[in-house]
């Protein structure tokens, strides 16, 4: 991460359309080139050379995506004036071929670009084409092969595994980006998740930041007036926190505490003597994806209950715990048909929390409550105290789509007046604007920024 702390590349004036796009296609690239080896590689020294091809392999795939990707934007929006209607339709074009060519990359070399693909998905400044695309990670990833998963449940729990359970599911129930899911049967008839890590990722972090490093470099002479440092930081301080199994734990402990009389939320027990670094044992909860619309109506459950409940939760967490679930994509939170009102929902994958500045928690609160009560200039005010200074003018446009000068309540429709005004600032922005902007907001609020769930555009 410290090759990180070291970009420091000068922006200039172009439109905004680089900034969301290079967001979504050069900067995931960057931060998924760091899987070329990660993923793939295996403590056996047999496989060496085998990882050492699959590696040049994926790196050279990766580049050849990104270098595509580079020239269509080029080539397909050059002459173009930014305000013709020409130009905005052929940016969807390009923006919907360039989705599906990033997404594509991140099926085949699989492990962490998956990851990076989910982690690009959840954030707000992306194109749609971009977001829709990679949220169908989700479901993408492909199961290690059991018998190494085996391997690396003995050599942590340190017995056979017909000395811990009764029955070991070997087909998996889920599969990530960085470990997978069993269902298994103790010796004691409780019924548990085992989720259990893919073998040879924590040791190979160091090649990790070579490779974004490279690639990093590579992009920034393509796009010299593009700073995406924050990203990048972002993504590999998120991924190292989730390769320590017995932190869940403890995040996972932690949020059951904050919401034990919550009877809404469930979180599952975790079980100490069967946890390691690399290894979870859990509590078995049944459920179906929080998204699933058809599930929700087949067993009687309001959709709009749930996001309801969902949107208080997840509220809680930034605005009272100042303790937050990372990672909240559909995959990991769960719709139980079980509870005090007829359902409850199953939060899991507790691997990215994060503990907010409390400093920082007062101040996000007040400013929503200046968002809300529409006082701009608090917002200005709180914009300083959060490192923006005249970039403040953005949070109303990113939080309630609207402008710093809108009169229009939540919950209500702008005027055609204020959704001119919107357009016309959208299309002054530049990308030194959108980089500077993000480049220079506090770590806890680019977490907020991706914490925030919209449930109501995946539920109801």
């Amino acid at each position: 991460m410290e090759i990180l702390r070291k970009f420091k590349i000068l922006g200039r004036s172009k439109s905004p359309i680089f900034a969301f796009t290079v967001t979504a296609g050069l900067a995931l690239t960057a931060v998924t080139g760091s899987a070329t080896a990660v993923s793939i590689f295996r403590d056996s020294p047999s496989n060496k050379i085998a990882t050492a091809v699959e590696g040049v392999v994926r790196s050279s795939r990766a580049i050849y995506s990104i270098t595509l990707t580079v020239a269509d934007y080029k080539y397909t929006l050059r002459r173009l004036p930014a305000d013709s209607d020409e130009y905005l339709q052929r940016l969807t074009e390009v923006h919907s071929r360039s989705a599906k060519r990033i997404l594509k990359l991140c099926e085949s070399n699989k492990g962490f670009y998956v990851k990076a693909g989910q982690f690009v998905a959840t954030l707000k400044l992306v194109p749609k084409e971009y977001s829709l695309a990679l949220s169908s990670l989700q479901d993408k990833a492909v199961p290690c092969n059991f018998q190494e998963i085996k391997q690396v449940l003995t050599s942590n729990l340190g017995q056979n595994l017909t000395e811990i359970y009764l029955s070991f599911d070997e087909e998996p129930i889920a599969a990530a980006s960085i470990a997978q899911v069993h269902h298994a049967v103790l010796k004691n008839h409780q019924e548990v998740a085992v989720k259990v890590q893919y073998p040879g990722l924590k040791q190979n972090m160091m090649l990790d930041t070579m490779i974004m490093s490279f690639l990093s470099k590579s992009v920034a002479k393509i796009f010299p007036e593009y700073r995406f440092d924050w990203l990048v930081y972002e993504f590999v301080k998120s991924i190292s926190q989730e390769l320590d199994f017995l932190q869940e734990a403890k995040n996972s402990e932690r949020i059951a505490k904050n919401f034990k009389h919550n009877k809404m939320i469930t979180i599952p027990t975790v079980f100490s003597e069967f946890t390691t670094t690399q290894v979870l044992t859990m509590q078995f909860c049944k459920g179906f994806k929080v998204d699933d619309v058809e599930s929700l109506k087949r067993t009687n459950v309001s959709p709009e209950k749930v996001a309801k409940v969902l949107v208080e939760v997840f509220a809680e967490m930034i605005f009272v715990h100042g303790f937050i679930h990372g990672d909240p994509h559909p995959g990991n939170i769960l719709v139980s048909p079980e509870g005090q009102n007829g359902f409850s929902l199953v939060l899991l994958d507790h691997g990215n929390c994060k503990t907010l500045d409390e400093a920082f928690r007062r101040d996000f609160c007040r400013l929503w409550e200046a968002l809300i009560l529409l006082d701009s200039n608090k917002i200005q005010e709180l914009g300083k105290q959060f490192g923006v200074g005249k970039y403040a003018k953005f949070f109303p446009v990113i939080f309630t789509g609207r402008t710093s000068e809108s009169k229009s309540g939540l919950g209500k429709g702008m005027s055609i007046q204020e959704r001119q005004k919107l357009k016309q600032e959208l299309k002054l922005l530049r990308l030194e604007d959108v980089t500077t902007f993000m480049g220079s907001l506090p770590p806890d609020f680019l977490t907020v920024l991706r914490t925030e769930y919209n449930p109501r555009s995946s539920v109801i």
